[in-house]
């Protein structure tokens, strides 16, 4: 698909909560190269105002668990789903994956960091397939 075709869908708008740079940067390069448009934040609270402020438009989050000082990925995601409730959303994170069972939204998935980055963009789209909240774009 084009983005000049005139009839074309807008790409599924995802935000990325990563306050890793690097990771941040990596997992933006594979959503875009796989169709998706993405808002970036680097911390929870403005993860939140992102959300606010575009959350009629967000199609999937993908955020890391923990985001440093403030709200973590898991309070993030659970504000999130009250005002979009079945927003897809993937956890990546280097630790508290034994917490995903009690801390996660439902219909979730949770990711292992290191991770190759066409894991997030599989996850993200069969998420987005089963939720029936937007297409898919090309998953590799």
């Amino acid at each position: 698909m084009h983005d000049d075709i005139p009839d074309s869908p807008a790409k599924p708008l995802i935000l990325v909560i990563e306050d890793e740079f690097l990771i941040r940067e990596v997992v933006v390069g594979a959503l875009e190269d796989a169709g998706f448009s993405v808002l970036t934040a680097d911390d929870g609270a403005q993860g939140t105002q992102l959300f606010a402020e575009h959350s009629a438009d967000i199609r999937g989050m993908v955020t890391d668990i923990n985001l440093g000082e403030g709200i973590d990925g898991w309070a993030l995601a659970r504000t999130a789903r009250e005002q979009a409730g079945e927003l897809p959303v993937v956890y990546v994170s280097g630790a508290s994956g034994h917490q995903w069972a009690s801390q996660g939204v439902p219909n979730s998935l949770f990711i292992t960091k290191p991770f190759a980055p066409a894991q997030i963009v599989v996850a993200l789209s069969s998420l987005l397939v089963a939720s029936g909240t937007a297409h898919a774009p090309n998953a590799p």
